[in-house]
């Protein structure tokens, strides 16, 4: 069954807590339907019926770029050399066979192991919307329901990020793959996106633009004017790949990131998705428009990417937030630790973000980029999201407590994770999933259900 709003009130008691800029031993936490009601430091030992949290507490960690489909591919895509857009050919093999009914199965098994991994808020940057060839379901939403059904199922935030997606590359039409993610024009995009519904008060509604090669310029303000209305997220993937730029400039004359600006499509509200190739205008015009950009670390070393200038784009203005984008591993303490150390390869230097700048990256700012401004901290009026790290395994026995955050961050992984916490109720119990009892054979049976 899914989740539902934690009604009764809850004390929990964390051994060690992450408070945004220290560690304090000793936490009690007190909460009411499904929010932080009050923290009590100084408490030494678990108050009666308190509800005990053993390691590190932080606050729930946000995953800002989510294709769930794309774990199918985790290992295959492993195999051999290639490119970008050598892996882009195996990712449409998967979409090909997905029907709602599948992809529900798969991204709810999805979705549970990211909160097995600390993960308390997912953004689906979603673009599968309808049938192979491009036939709409008989309810256009079909796919998008099934993805915020899963995460109700799984015990998740969401914020499904619908996309639109309508061009092979700067006008050219949809090739027979992309058939399946075209609603044609901007207009019919927004008036399917209109009828998509925050079906429980754990999912809210965002849109994206797939990337500049996949909207039409003059079909891009239509985008950002829809999300801009309903004040909701805009998401986009930008200059990933030094290909889409090249491309970009040939069609238009400017980058990427200027193009967006000239249509309107950058501001608080949007969240640019890699930002690796950047000119120092790009990185100007992001900052100064307050343009959050999501890193995804992993996906960009394992795609050969590159490595994007975080660091300077942070200094210019631009939030960070993090996500695990193709799913080659889900874990958010990874993504963040490999910001920090593909910087530190890259310059030769140590020491661009301390461990709570990308602790919040990967809360409060990820969950900001998703619209829940009121998750990521654990203060009083906060979401009652959490997540608990063993602080005695193999890789994060020894460092003091106090060293909690750096221990999270550069030593522990999402096996180290203990409890997860949503809304109040647990959903990960001493490392089992509350709702999905056995969630590795979960996601080898949907894996296989697409694959074969």
């Amino acid at each position: 069954m899914p989740l539902t709003t934690q009604a009764t009130p809850t004390t929990y008691w964390l051994e060690h807590a992450w408070l945004g800029t220290h560690v304090e031993p000793g936490v009690a936490v007190d909460v009411a339907d499904g929010r932080i009601t009050a923290v009590r430091t100084g408490a030494g030992t678990p108050p009666p019926g308190a509800t005990t949290l053993r390691g590190l507490t932080l606050p729930g960690l946000a995953n800002a770029h989510s294709h769930a489909f794309h774990r199918a591919l985790r290992a295959t895509v492993q195999v051999g050399t290639g490119t970008f857009w050598t892996w882009r050919e195996v990712m449409y093999s998967v979409a090909d066979k997905l029907t709602p009914d599948s992809y529900y199965a798969l991204a709810r098994a999805v979705y549970a192991e990211m909160t097995l991994a600390g993960i308390t808020c997912v953004g689906e940057f979603h673009y599968l919307h309808h049938a192979p060839g491009g036939t709409r379901y008989r309810d256009p939403n079909a796919m998008g329901e099934a993805l915020l059904a899963a995460a109700a199922d799984a015990g998740i935030r969401i914020t499904l990020l619908d996309t639109a997606y309508l061009s092979a590359g700067f006008g050219t039409p949809p090739n027979q793959h992309q058939l399946r993610f075209s609603d044609g024009t901007a207009e019919s995009w927004a008036q399917r996106a209109d009828a998509l519904k925050e079906c429980h008060d754990r999912a809210r509604i965002g849109a994206a633009i797939h990337s500049v090669r996949a909207v039409p310029a003059a079909q891009l303000a239509t985008v950002a004017e829809w999300a801009r209305g309903r004040q909701a997220p805009l998401h986009v993937h930008l200059s990933e790949q030094t290909a889409e730029n090249d491309a970009c400039r040939d069609a238009h004359g400017r980058t990427p990131t200027q193009l967006l600006s000239e249509h309107g499509v950058l501001g608080p509200r949007t969240t640019a998705v890699h930002a690796t190739h950047l000119t120092g205008e790009d990185i100007e015009l992001l900052g100064d428009s307050r343009t959050g950009v999501c890193m995804c670390p992993t996906t960009e070393r394992d795609l050969a990417d590159g490595i994007g200038p975080a660091a300077r784009l942070q200094g210019r203005g631009s939030p960070l937030s993090l996500g695990s984008d193709s799913h080659a591993v889900i874990d958010l303490l990874e993504e963040a630790r490999a910001m920090e150390l593909d910087e530190r390869l890259r310059t030769r230097t140590r020491g661009h973000w301390t461990a709570a700048a990308l602790l919040r990256a990967a809360s409060a700012d990820g969950h900001a980029a998703l619209g829940w401004e009121d998750a990521g901290t654990l203060e009083s009026g906060a979401l009652a999201d959490l997540t608990t790290i063993a602080l005695d395994s193999v890789r994060t026995a020894g460092p003091l407590p106090r060293l909690g955050a750096e221990t999270a961050v550069f030593a522990a992984s999402a096996a180290d994770v203990r409890h997860t916490i949503v809304g109040g109720r647990q959903i990960v119990r001493d490392g089992v999933h509350t709702l999905l009892a056995d969630v590795p054979t979960a996601l080898a049976e949907s894996i296989a259900a697409v694959r074969g």
